[in-house]
């Protein structure tokens, strides 16, 4: 695509490596980026005058004012850098005129991923390490499985969902799924199951649906109660799927062996911070840190070079392709 004049995009919340993608990128699209590392906000939305549309990341809850705020310095359009919407209330902004599109990336980051936390999880590789490295190297009193032996459940066939379902056949392993807009054809070896025969039958249940008001714990009190004696649980997801409080009670309890959280309810202003040398204030994610059966990384998943070079791209393009439509209107 090629452009008679260069348009104006402000990027808002950049780091470091998407910073140095904006400004490798842009010019080649015809885009004079403006980067700032600073998260969006009414106190910076000036900073987008003289550019209808702006791209942001997903790591800081957008608010009304600031919405409001971008709107008077004239943006029609935000590019989120993410897949879910969650941290913008996309109905409010229409109301005011501002459009709200994500972006899609290689959805092999986040099922890579996924299927690394399933193998840590069901061989215990906590616990394993963290003896390893105070020097303790006997075996552990609690032998791993094989995921060609166990029941793995997957709720949302999407993208990510599916490219998990596809890895998960070179295991062997039994899969259901379950989508309440399920695909025409999951695939071989994958059998449609409602939620609440997946979650009795599985011995490992996976998440991959997008945080709305409908699926906000989505596992909550009594699907919990519902999985069997000994069951995983990954998530990489959004935290807040997990009602935390009762995955806390389960894996307490011993009813659950433990999980793998990529997501935590409540991580927002804590992942992506060193906390090292201040309080952190999210009570049930050190509450879940504590328990030697689970595993916490900081939301990491999707982070990879190439996921990271797609998101930065497509949300280039997106505004690129709204400022089209818009001239021809």
């Amino acid at each position: 695509m090629t452009h008679s004049e260069t348009t104006r995009i402000t990027m808002y919340g950049c780091g470091p490596d998407e910073a140095v993608l904006f400004r490798e990128l842009a010019p080649g699209l015809g885009v004079r980026p403006v980067v700032t590392d600073a998260p969006v906000s009414e106190a910076n939305a000036e900073l987008a005058a003289g550019s209808r549309c702006v791209s942001v990341g997903h790591k800081t809850h957008i608010t009304h004012a600031t919405l409001r705020a971008l709107g008077r310095a004239g943006v029609g359009y935000i590019s989120t850098r993410s897949i879910g919407y969650n941290h913008i209330d996309v109905a409010y902004a229409d109301s005011i005129g501002i459009l709200v599109e994500n972006v899609s990336y290689s959805p092999d980051s986040v099922a890579d991923y996924t299927l690394m936390l399933m193998l840590m999880a069901v061989r215990d590789a906590k616990a394993i390490v963290r003896r390893t490295d105070m020097h303790d190297y006997r075996l552990s009193e609690e032998r791993g499985r094989e995921l060609r032996d166990l029941t793995v459940g997957v709720i949302g066939t999407g993208r990510i969902g599916a490219a998990v379902m596809d890895r998960l056949r070179g295991f062997g392993c039994r899969i259901l799924a379950h989508d309440h807009r399920p695909a025409d054809r999951p695939g071989a070896a994958v059998e449609l199951v409602p939620l609440d025969e997946l979650l009795r039958r599985s011995d490992l249940v996976t998440l991959h649906v997008p945080l709305t008001a409908q699926t906000h714990h989505l596992l909550n009190r009594q699907r919990l109660a519902q999985l069997k004696n000994g069951a995983l649980i990954v998530n990489t997801a959004r935290g807040a799927l997990i009602d935390t409080e009762a995955l806390v009670q389960r894996l307490e309890s011993g009813s659950l062996s433990g999980a793998a959280l990529d997501v935590v309810e409540g991580e927002e202003g804590i992942f992506y911070a060193d906390c090292r040398s201040k309080a952190i204030e999210g009570k049930g994610l050190l509450r879940l840190q504590e328990l030697p059966n689970v595993l916490i990384s900081p939301h990491t998943a999707y982070y990879t070079d190439h996921a990271l070079r797609d998101t930065v791209e497509n949300s280039l393009t997106n505004c690129l392709t709204f400022e089209s439509r818009n001239n021809r209107g």
